[in-house]
């Protein structure tokens, strides 16, 4: 293998040599393979970018049109940020059930891979199919019917804990009550936990066999397997999807505007930046200063995605890096 990617090495035209005809068609086809990806990531990635950029300099409505020119402001839409007490609200709201739901996101579909890959498990295909089936359903429909489910007046989980004896008085109002309505979000969340837990079979599934062969020569309980040879072994695999989860949680939108209608009750706890970066956008019509919420945004995602490289090399194990 080493000495195939020498020679692949060898075939790439160096800097400041002509290419050959040979070499020029290659190119040619290489390019007209993936025209359509340089297209698609111009037209709808790299260029959009560019666009919200500009737009933070300036302000814009949606209402102006395409043929007004721009109104330069210089940096006025970030001085407003600065100062808006709603954003940082939200972005605290955003942080704050972050905290709460992480955790749960991560522990639990590595839980649930664990006990969907024991060998004692009876028909694992089928609870493997069972809980992968949510991630299947439109994800608009999967929080219409969890917030059925969870309504306080008729809900079906209400009326089973009323069945059970629990006093009305005592029912929880879920999505209605401040006490309630992060852990109504994370079982909602934890219901579509599917994706998740089949990646984290696959990184337990990739263990050598011969591993734990050894710890139980040496005599290695359960628990001492699990940590010293099953976690560093995955830990690449745990360390995607905190990378994943952490970014899907600073965009937490559509379940509060679909279970709360996007009002941010019950008392501005469900009020995330996401959510009033959309009013800023659709209701407000302001695309200047969204662009400039965006892009806050974009930054405090990328500082904590670089802290989490940073401190990846602490925990997490790759084993083609030991034989280095």
């Amino acid at each position: 293998m080493f000495e195939e990617l020498s020679n692949f090495k060898l075939r790439i035209p160096g800097k400041g040599r002509n290419l050959t005809g040979g070499e020029r068609r290659e190119a040619r086809y290489g390019l007209s393979f993936i025209s359509l990806w340089i297209v698609g990531f111009l037209a709808f990635t790299l260029i959009p970018v560019i666009a919200t950029l500009i737009f933070t300099f300036v302000d814009l409505k949606i209402t102006d049109g395409i043929l007004n020119p721009l109104k330069f402001v210089g940096l006025q839409n970030y001085e407003t940020l600065f100062k808006d007490s709603q954003v940082w609200n939200s972005l605290g709201v955003t942080l704050k059930f972050g905290l709460f739901a992480l955790p749960v996101a991560i522990l639990f579909p590595l839980l649930l891979a664990l006990l969907m890959n024991s060998k004692s498990l009876k028909a694992s295909t089928l609870f493997r199919s069972l809980f992968y089936l949510p991630v299947i359903i439109p994800f608009v429909a999967a929080v219409f019917l969890w917030g059925g489910m969870l309504n306080p007046e008729n809900g079906w989980i209400n009326q089973a804990l009323a069945a059970m004896g629990v006093a009305q008085a005592s029912l929880p109002r879920w999505v209605n009550d401040t006490t309630w309505v992060y852990p109504s979000y994370v079982i909602m969340g934890i219901w579509g936990v599917g994706n998740a837990m089949l990646i984290l079979m696959s990184g337990l599934q990739g263990v050598p066999t011969e591993l734990y062969d050894a710890a139980k020569v040496d005599g290695a309980g359960w628990w001492a397997t699990f940590t010293n040879i099953t976690l560093p072994m995955i830990s690449p695999v745990i360390f995607y999807n905190l990378t994943l989860t952490i970014v899907e949680l600073f965009q937490y939108f559509l379940v509060p505007l679909v279970v709360n209608h996007g009002t941010g009750e019950p008392g501005g706890a469900t009020l995330f930046f996401n959510l009033v970066l959309y009013k800023t956008f659709f209701t407000y019509q302001s695309m200047s200063y969204g662009a400039t919420m965006a892009w806050l945004l974009f930054v405090v995602i990328l500082i904590v995605t670089i802290v989490l490289f940073a401190t990846a090399r602490y925990w997490v194990y790759y084993a083609s890096e030991s034989n280095r």
